[in-house]
């Protein structure tokens, strides 16, 4: 199980549901076929996608605009799909999640290049990886990026000075720079403190290295790059944490894992702090943060759109400019703890102060430059279908105790079926 408190998609039964439910959904919208501004503007998001005291707040900028939010419950991508594809209660603004981007990307013509508003000014003094995510190949620009995940290593200080290792950020970043470094360091951790572990499970780790190499399952030119020798590698070395006994396989029960110790070091995004201090308060002030092995990545980070069928776009542009203004995305941050793609917020108090839960870090200090060296890396839309293949491999590598090369042989042959199903050459 992959984590992400953004990416939590509903059993197919729910999903089912999306296109019945629709309906009821975009009407408390106020939305139109159209999109017009006579019935509001409607903006839909999911829980914990915009700040809703920002939203709000909104509502008083824009008095004439008729902002009218609709928090979209379910599974978002699969609502809007069927609601853009069917032409009818489209809202004027809606939220897409980072995972669906390439999805949305192939369909481009359902959204507004927001080039025509300004918006490659905007991105300018951006991040251009995060804004090159909602680009299509020739140059549109369908998204405004909401946030971003930069990633880190998140540990537990307490156990790690039991185990009389260092527990310093700086140190610990050092001592694990590299992914050898990094399982020294766990095996030493599982030696000394046998009951906690430094991976959580291959699928962390597999997520991260894949998320470091310079081509994913689908390059570019939809080729097939899941059997590389690049991707071969990230494998290996993701497996590799099996066979030292130091993988804590608790991807199905990552909460009581947390707060019992059992997972004593973690990787993810700079989101996950809030899972962590959601399923383990009493550990609060033992939790550290430092640099990921080799480099940082990054998991999640959603954008604002507008859809081709909204008539007045340049105020829902107007709207989602303010929204996600600097002041904006430092209160979204205070808020609900959603970390701003605006590099100029992390300067902002509501980042720059000490974090409580984790011993009084400035944990600004690593997830910002982190975000800064995100390796820029193409998705493409079949990726999370291909990808499926790996990660179904690895559950059955650390549950079912399958051969790891026997299971990578099994994930590159599913990998390259669900691949040509898609369309990849």
């Amino acid at each position: 199980m992959l984590l992400s408190r953004r990416n939590l998609l509903l059993g197919s039964g729910l999903a089912a549901l999306g296109a019945g439910s629709l309906s009821a959904c975009s009407t408390s919208a106020g939305s139109s076929g159209g999109g017009g501004s006579s019935s509001g503007l409607g903006i839909w998001y999911w829980n914990g996608g915009l700040s809703d005291k920002v939203v709000e707040a909104a509502k008083t900028q824009f008095p004439k605009d008729d902002i009218k939010p609709n928090k979209v419950g379910g599974d978002f991508k699969q609502k809007l799909q069927t609601t853009l594809t069917g032409g009818s209660f489209i809202p004027q603004v809606t939220g897409v999640k980072g995972e669906d981007m390439p999805f949305f990307r192939s369909v481009a013509d359902k959204f507004t290049d927001l080039n025509q508003f300004g918006a490659k000014d905007i991105a300018s003094t951006q991040l251009a990886w995060k804004w090159a995510e909602a680009q299509t190949s020739d140059g549109k620009q369908l998204g405004f990026p909401i946030d971003i995940g930069p990633t880190a290593t998140f540990y537990r200080a307490d156990i790690l000075e039991q185990a009389g290792l260092t527990s310093d950020p700086t140190a610990v970043a050092a001592a694990t720079s590299t992914w050898d470094d990094f399982y020294a360091f766990g095996q030493e951790l599982h030696g000394k403190v046998p009951a906690s572990f430094p991976v959580p499970s291959l699928a962390t780790v597999f997520q991260i290295i894949v998320g470091q190499l310079s081509d994913r399952f689908v390059s570019k030119d939809n080729a097939f790059t899941g059997g590389s020798d690049e991707m071969k590698q990230a494998w290996d070395t993701t497996v590799k944490a099996q066979a030292l006994g130091i993988n804590a396989n608790a991807a199905q029960n990552l909460g009581p894992g947390l707060a019992s110790g059992l997972i004593a070091m973690d990787l993810g995004a700079a989101w996950h702090a809030l899972d962590i201090s959601d399923a383990a308060p009493e550990t609060k002030g033992n939790w550290r943060v430092a640099n990921n092995p080799v480099k940082p990545t990054n998991f999640g980070g959603s954008f604002l759109t507008i859809p081709a069928a909204t008539k007045d776009k340049q105020a829902a542009f107007d709207v989602i400019k303010w929204i996600l203004g600097t002041d904006n995305q430092g209160q979204a941050f205070t808020d609900a703890t959603i970390f701003p793609a605006d590099p100029a917020a992390w300067k902002l108090p509501a980042l720059t102060g000490g974090d409580e839960f984790f011993g009084g870090q400035k944990t600004i200090d690593i997830f910002g430059p982190a975000g800064e060296k995100v390796p820029a890396q193409y998705v493409a839309a079949s990726d999370s279908a291909v990808s499926a293949a790996y990660y179904n491999e690895l559950t059955n590598v650390e549950a079912n105790g399958k051969n790891a090369d026997q299971a990578w042989t099994d994930a590159v042959a599913a990998a390259k079926d669900i691949a040509s199903r898609q369309g990849v050459k």
